[in-house]
């Protein structure tokens, strides 16, 4: 049986939906769309203050994603120490960070031609 695919805009919108649940912050989506050498469509890329947090933003956004489209990332890495947690959703990459850890790794100059969406904290 042939695994169906989801549409990048409602899965977008679940992960997102996931990471304000608890309150993550400093969302950008990155549309990669138009990068040649890019792996995949979209990143994704929060913040949270903690370990916990970190953990429980990875956390929010799986069940988000489970229970609204039955879907779950293809692999996860980094949930040990939480500093840094990937979600790779095949055509959406998830990177959950701590504020230190994202600053210093600033994904977002590496992917200088990327179209940045911000969204905008609800809290």
């Amino acid at each position: 049986m042939a695994k169906k695919t989801i549409n990048n805009d409602v899965l977008l919108a679940n992960i997102i939906k996931g990471i304000e649940e608890v309150k993550g912050n400093d969302i950008d989506i990155l549309d990669l769309r138009d990068i040649d050498t890019a792996v995949c469509d979209y990143f994704v890329i929060c913040n949270g203050n903690s370990n916990t947090q970190v953990n429980a933003i990875v956390n929010s956004i799986q069940k988000t994603v489970s229970k609204d489209l039955k879907d779950k990332p293809w692999h996860v890495e980094g949930t040990d120490n939480a500093e840094w947690v990937l979600m790779d959703y095949v055509h959406i990459v998830v990177h959950v960070f701590q504020k230190h850890i994202r600053e210093y790794y600033n994904i977002e100059s590496l992917w200088g031609d990327a179209k940045i969406t911000t969204i905008e904290n609800k809290y």
